[in-house]
């Protein structure tokens, strides 16, 4: 599970370039990607992503992360989040 702290007046922003440029490809590096939501009391972002292929998450996430892909984004998470929290938690219900 991700938290994000969004800077202030880019929430909106940050959710949009989300759905449409960091789904898309994290789905096809075959994560998983739950629910995401939105808490504008305090501007974050909280989303769930999982993996579970042959790699362990930490590989997969860094094939992510080092693709030429990611790299043409021009998304910088640091131009929008003030703090990132990543917590993994496993579901019991």
């Amino acid at each position: 599970m991700r938290t994000y702290t969004v800077r202030e007046g880019l929430l909106d922003e940050w959710v949009q370039r989300w759905r449409e440029e960091i789904v898309p490809l994290r789905l096809r590096f075959g994560f998983t990607l739950g629910h995401a939501w939105i808490d504008r009391e305090r501007n974050q972002f909280i989303w769930t992503i999982s993996y579970e292929g042959e790699q362990s998450f930490e590989e997969r996430n860094r094939e992510y992360w080092n693709c030429p892909e990611r790299a043409a984004m021009s998304l910088d998470p640091k131009d929008y989040l003030e703090a990132t929290d990543k917590q993994e938690v496993a579901r019991v219900y």
